[in-house]
């Protein structure tokens, strides 16, 4: 993703970390959905502008608030602040007064007073949490963390060198690879637990070697007092774990407070705030990527089953905010698609939020034929890429532009989010265009090692001096010239 943010990179609050969940609510009847998602017809209407006019309200520059948020920044800060602005004045204040600001930003916005010993979660809570867990969960837990190894461990890095030996001549180069020291994580915890978060980021980095793991999450029942989510960081071996969240998290992360020592990488999802967080620490610390909304795009064919395309549509969407796009060339699946949708979103307890998102950031694009299709899809350059096709292969190598791609009908999105192996830490945004998934490699820092003997460094000498000549450098050109004028 995928380390700078583009200007219209798309900010969030993710995970639904300011949308009340609805979990509890009663199921609803189908005429309760009111389905109006958009259908666009390539034969009659601009795909380019449609998928422009998409991407344009899927990617907010950070400085919209609600009213709500308005008073609430004006009850904080004594004034009306934009997200960007307010992150600022965490973040500074961070950097500033440490640990002090870091528990009276949690008090005033998480409503939980901690002190600098409390906020850090005790190796006897970790420990307890894990007892007391469920085996079965943390069954899954092991079979999902040796899934995660397995792959990463076959795409780690490995050192490269190159020797070129003529003569009495001889250089030798490396490159090499050595994991981050320190590396910090954010888990959202607002209305709901995601231990997949943990693992989908702590297993890579320990995979890469990554020694010291921190992961911050917000004083919740979802988040620092949450059973699963503990028991999950005890069992992949994090020992770290503090109960903060939001920007001050970020902040006491990339400038280091007294109990935190500072990380040098940021990692994992998060809200609006975290998002411009992470974007305000770049530089004082790496960062994976600014999230941004859930997204997938699928591509099916006439061989697609319509109760699964709605079903992925709507996974995607009920993070609320979130995007869920079909294109297809198979007309009569519009319309099916449309019918289970309704079916399927009255129903489901976070139908609601589904459907909000469905109706705001979804579309139903009937495009030419497949190979328009996948053009369309690289342009939208979704962070889940679901060909759902009877042959997935024949249509996978047009693609150029996708944070992961899911192949036939039996390999749904949520695959990839709890079980397969690579991270589900993804581009979004339309940034799968240059950027990439988190994975073990994003933990290793990699430098090049450089070795000329005597006799290499005269044969090379020429050529260093008369490009340094033509730069005006003449500086590097004498550190050459000095060391052959001994033989002289």
């Amino acid at each position: 993703m995928n380390r700078i943010a583009s200007p219209n990179i798309v900010l969030r609050c993710t995970l639904d970390e300011s949308i009340d969940s609805g979990l509890g609510a009663a199921l609803k009847t189908e005429s309760t959905v009111k389905l109006t998602i958009p259908s666009i017809d390539c034969s009659v209407q601009d795909p380019l502008r449609a998928l422009a006019e998409l991407r344009q309200k899927l990617s907010p520059r950070g400085d919209v608030v609600s009213e709500t948020g308005r008073q609430r920044t004006i009850a904080l800060f004594g004034e009306s602040l934009a997200p960007r602005q307010v992150v600022e004045r965490i973040c500074a204040d961070v950097r500033d007064r440490g640990v002090s600001a870091v528990l009276d930003y949690t008090e005033k916005l998480d409503n939980k007073r901690l002190t600098a010993e409390t906020m850090r979660v005790s190796a006897e809570e970790l420990a307890a949490a894990h007892t007391s867990c469920d085996k079965q969960f943390l069954q899954t837990i092991r079979r999902i963390r040796e899934n995660i190894a397995e792959f990463q461990s076959r795409i780690l890095h490995e050192d490269v060198r190159l020797i070129r030996q003529d003569g009495t001549s001889r250089v030798d180069l490396r490159q090499r690879y050595l994991p981050l020291k320190r590396i910090g994580i954010c888990v959202p915890g607002g209305a709901a637990a995601y231990p997949s978060t943990v693992l989908m980021t702590a297993v890579p980095a320990k995979t890469a070697g990554v020694k010291e793991i921190v992961v911050v999450v917000p004083p919740t029942d979802f988040g620092g007092y949450n059973q699963h989510l503990l028991a999950t960081c005890a069992e992949v071996g994090v020992t770290e774990v503090y109960r903060i969240g939001g920007a001050q998290a970020v902040a006491a992360m990339a400038y280091g407070v007294d109990g935190l020592p500072r990380v040098d990488k940021i990692v994992g999802p998060g809200n609006l705030f975290v998002a411009l967080a992470k974007q305000h620490v770049f530089g004082d610390v790496d960062i994976d990527s600014i999230a941004g909304p859930s997204e997938v795009v699928l591509l099916a064919d006439e061989s697609a089953n319509a109760r699964y395309v709605a079903s992925d549509m709507i996974s995607q969407a009920e993070h609320s905010p979130g995007s869920g796009v079909l294109i297809t060339w198979h007309a009569p699946l519009i319309e099916q698609v449309r019918d289970e949708l309704s079916k399927q979103l009255a129903i489901l307890p976070r139908g609601d939020l589904a459907l909000t998102s469905l109706n705001e950031y979804g579309a139903l694009i009937l495009a030419r034929d497949a190979n328009q299709a996948a053009e369309l899809a690289d342009l939208l350059a979704p962070e889940h890429l679901h060909i759902s096709m009877s042959d997935p292969e024949s249509l996978l190598e047009k693609i150029q532009n996708a944070g992961a791609i899911f192949m036939g009908h039996t390999t749904p999105v949520a695959v990839g989010d709890y079980f397969a192996g690579p991270s589900h830490v993804l581009p979004t945004g339309g940034t799968a265009r240059f950027a990439n998934g988190l994975c073990a490699n994003d933990f290793l820092k990699r430098s090049s090692v450089i070795w000329y003997n005597h006799d290499a460094l005269e044969d090379a000498a020429e050529d260093i001096v008369r490009i340094a000549g033509v730069e005006g450098l003449t500086g590097h050109a004498s550190s050459i010239e000095v060391r052959l004028e001994e033989d002289e």
